[in-house]
């Protein structure tokens, strides 16, 4: 029999996953798996479970939010006999899975993870450590992983929104060089993303079009510093728009950039802490990570799928 690991944050999102738990058990079982059932106890523990297993597990699936998610693929790809991971979003925002349209129901969501087939998904490095989707700096970045669970729980965006709006009264700029594909870019910026994904924060076209995510480049959004308040309302209306503001905004692909600064400044990697740096590298690690979907989405979310249909039709 086939042996599948189950990691899940029994306080992620409304904690809508305990009373489905034996529902999600069921499916498990029925595709003929072995089931070991692991619900964290802390922060971290998901990615210490994956890093230190000695069994032969031949899926690992895991529930929780896109931090809980980050740990499973960070430790995994740490491992010398990596595993598929199949993913059951339950968090508040759930990026990474909407972008690769993993259910938002928890059984769709279960029954996908074995029954789909794997995808070969890019990862991101950062400096020595991983991310799934998003690294970023600046303004509301800070936001995920400073406002309460609790409060994510009960509000989910509107948190978000309310954590932020405390800080556009203080809009703090960062001077920083970025170096990218024999470019150099410097200046100051308010915000800045590294991303791999079709939405971040919840909202969706952020990043630009045609975001693919076995490419081996990532997309990158810094937005500059507003010299006053105009400015700043010609930001907020492109994002809101969806458009690149090119007068304010930079927006390219690479697949490794460098940041420096003469300060260390703060990041956040898939909602979580980062670190502060004053240099960071980043490396796309194209096809890195498998994480199971559902195949007929695979023409949407592979940039080879894309190019063999455009081939084919001509």
């Amino acid at each position: 029999m086939k042996k599948l690991l189950f990691i899940y944050n029994p306080y992620a999102g409304t904690g809508v996953l305990k009373s489905k738990l034996s529902d999600v058990l069921d499916i498990f079982v029925k595709a003929e798996y072995e089931v070991t059932v692991y619900p964290t106890q802390c922060y971290h523990d998901a990615m210490r479970k994956v890093e230190a297993y000695e069994e032969e597990y031949d899926l690992v699936v895991c529930s929780g939010g896109d931090g809980t998610l980050d740990e499973v693929v960070t430790a995994m790809t740490r491992r010398a006999d990596p595993r598929p991971i199949g993913y059951i979003p339950a968090g508040t925002t759930n990026d990474f899975a909407n972008s690769l349209h993993i259910p938002k129901n928890l059984l769709d969501a279960a029954h996908m993870a074995v029954h789909g087939v794997p995808f070969a998904c890019d990862v991101g490095r950062f400096n020595k450590d991983v991310f799934v989707y998003v690294a970023a700096f600046g303004l509301f970045t800070d936001v995920s992983y400073e406002t309460k669970q609790e409060m994510k729980n009960i509000l989910g965006h509107l948190a978000y929104v309310l954590e932020g709006t405390k800080r556009l009264f203080n809009i703090p700029s960062y001077h920083m060089k970025v170096t990218h594909d024999g470019q150099v870019i410097e200046d100051d910026f308010v915000y800045g993303m590294v991303t791999n994904s079709k939405s971040v924060g919840g909202f969706k076209g952020m990043v630009g079009k045609d975001v693919v995510f076995d490419d081996g480049e990532f997309e990158v959004t810094l937005i500059k510093m507003p010299k006053n308040p105009i400015e700043l309302n010609e930001i907020v209306a492109a994002l809101l728009m969806r458009q690149l503001d090119q007068k304010h905004m930079y927006s390219f692909k690479s697949g490794e950039l460098c940041f420096e600064s003469l300060e260390e400044i703060p990041w956040t990697l898939d909602g979580e802490y980062g670190g502060s740096h004053d240099f960071v590298r980043i490396q796309n690690k194209k096809q890195q990570l498998q994480i199971m979907v559902d195949p007929e989405c695979l023409p949407q979310i592979s940039g080879e799928r894309m190019e063999s249909i455009e081939v084919n039709s001509d």
